[in-house]
């Protein structure tokens, strides 16, 4: 008998259309909620606010963490799509997991303290879309710098595709930022 041919889904045909995508350097693909979605390269700004919270998490933080600005995360998916691939803005890790040493390009989220994202050229996919894609997958912590908005925002205790709980203060007001971090996030110098 002849091996019936698999036929592929629509979602399998989205990841691997989205899997060898080709981008321009620089640009970032994500998969997030069934969409591919490229976004160009930061400003400035952006990448400041990036710098100031990474040097004081490596300063103050009551954990060691170790820091990524590229790392592709694969994440839990809702309904029928594909599992979602986000590369957030920052992903911080316990450095006794030493969770990007061997990884993948796309690697699980499990071990991930938190993830930051700076609104960009596509804030409501920050402030709707990956924040379900992250608490979908379970990430303790999404820290959501909110530049329209001139807030900042810790959205913590996921469960299913939202989280339970969240703080928002305006930029210049300090951020408390709990276990594993235990220290409060100056935001002063983002005026």
């Amino acid at each position: 008998m002849a091996a019936m041919a698999h036929e592929l889904t629509q979602a399998e045909v989205l990841l691997e259309g989205f899997l060898a995508l080709d981008t321009p350097e620089g640009f970032r693909a994500e998969l997030i909620e069934g969409e591919i979605v490229v976004t160009p390269p930061p400003d400035g700004d952006h990448e400041d606010y990036i710098g100031l919270i990474v040097s004081q998490v490596i300063r103050n933080s009551r954990t060691e963490m170790q820091f990524s600005g590229n790392k592709g995360l694969k994440l839990r998916s809702g309904g029928a799509c594909p599992k979602d691939h986000a590369i957030p803005d920052g992903t911080f890790a316990p450095t006794k997991l030493r969770l990007y040493r061997g990884a993948e390009p796309w690697m699980p989220c499990e071990g991930v303290a938190m993830v930051l994202e700076v609104t960009s050229t596509k804030p409501q996919a920050d402030r709707e879309a990956k924040r379900r894609c992250y608490a979908r997958g379970g990430i303790p912590l999404y820290l959501l710098v909110d530049r329209e908005a001139s807030s900042i925002t810790l959205f913590s205790d996921p469960e299913k595709d939202e989280y339970r709980e969240h703080c928002t203060r305006p930029l210049g007001k300090p951020l408390a930022l709990p276990d594993p971090f235990a220290f409060e996030l100056d935001t002063a110098d983002f005026l």
